[in-house]
């Protein structure tokens, strides 16, 4: 028969050392914060909406105040919301560091990049194969995705991003500028014969619809460059590979990123339609967490980015 238990023992193998609420609660909070969504968090944790509310009323109610500000289908931190993310976001990042570093410490050195799927298409891939051969001890993980929010700094060591450069927690070097473009295909150029870009605002529109912040639609490509444009005929797509893919296929116009599109124009499977050109102030950049430093193999991968980012502005230049 086991001895009782000490008197006070009981209570004191209760209490947690860190005095820490739940960590199912901090984590839902923690998802919910980074995603500005119930939603999009309780998807990422595999629990219902109404589950993540519950555990951030919990934390609320623990704390005395509230954590969010809560809007009609919209919801953005307090400032003392902000101060628990951003103390909770570095904590997890160093905790997914240090698991990775120990389950692949005994395995491959393995670099984790995460990018857009025409990113990785039309320039990462054509390009890997040169540093696959000059550093054959490094192996490269891919992680591809059209939703930033799905390229998360715990499970990618790199991040090629297009935008403004500056996001909370990340550590950000530009890679190149780029030119946005009115592309077709060339029987569609044969045949409509476009001289001014006043006369794309009748032609059929492949409008691509990025979550992205910055990302260039026909409107604002039009005022760029100077044209009034009202009741354009567009047609909306949500991933802008099928986007060009419709534009070569000769169904409309679309628009191309100089940086992306280049290889479909050197093989004349698009052409552009006009010499308009804008210039956007948005660029793309190689990014890291600002927690966490770079490993040896994921510094050589990010380095020889830059490099081949380098030569691509370098012939830029010589043909400008």
């Amino acid at each position: 028969m086991p001895a009782p238990t000490p008197p006070g023992i009981a209570k004191r193998m209760v209490r947690r050392f860190y005095k820490l609420p739940s960590l199912n609660a901090l984590g839902a909070f923690e998802a919910a914060a980074r995603h500005s969504s119930l939603s999009f968090a309780a998807a990422e944790l595999n629990v219902t909406p109404s589950a993540v509310s519950k555990h951030v009323t919990f934390l609320e109610q623990e704390l005395g105040v509230p954590l969010f500000v809560r809007g009609h289908r919209t919801m953005r931190l307090t400032p003392e919301g902000e101060q628990l993310y951003r103390s909770l976001s570095e904590s997890f990042a160093g905790m997914a560091a240090a698991f990775e570093a120990i389950k692949t410490s005994r395995t491959a050195r393995t670099v984790t990049v995460g990018c857009t799927t025409a990113f990785a298409q039309l320039w990462l891939m054509p390009r890997l194969g040169e540093f696959w051969r000059a550093h054959q001890d490094i192996v490269i993980d891919q992680v591809v995705s059209d939703r930033s929010q799905d390229l998360r700094r715990s499970e990618v060591d790199l991040r090629i991003r297009y935008g403004d450069g500056k996001w909370p927690e990340e550590t950000a070097i530009k890679l190149f500028d780029d030119v946005v473009v009115a592309v077709a295909s060339p029987d569609f150029a044969r045949k409509h014969k476009i001289k001014e870009p006043a006369e794309l605002t009748s032609q059929p529109l492949l409008e691509v619809i990025s979550q992205e912040r910055g990302w260039t639609e026909w409107e604002e490509w039009f005022d760029a460059i100077g044209v009034a444009a009202r009741r354009l005929k567009t047609r909306r797509i949500n991933n802008y590979i099928i986007a060009w893919q419709a534009a070569q296929d000769g169904q409309g116009v679309a628009l191309g990123w100089m940086s992306l599109v280049a290889p479909l124009l050197e093989a004349r499977k698009l052409v552009t339609l006009t010499k308009a050109a804008f210039v956007p102030p948005e660029a793309t950049y190689v990014s890291w967490s600002a927690h966490r430093p770079l490993s040896a193999e994921a510094t050589t991968l990010r380095d020889w980015l830059m490099a081949e980012a380098a030569k691509i502005q370098s012939k830029s230049g010589e043909h400008a």
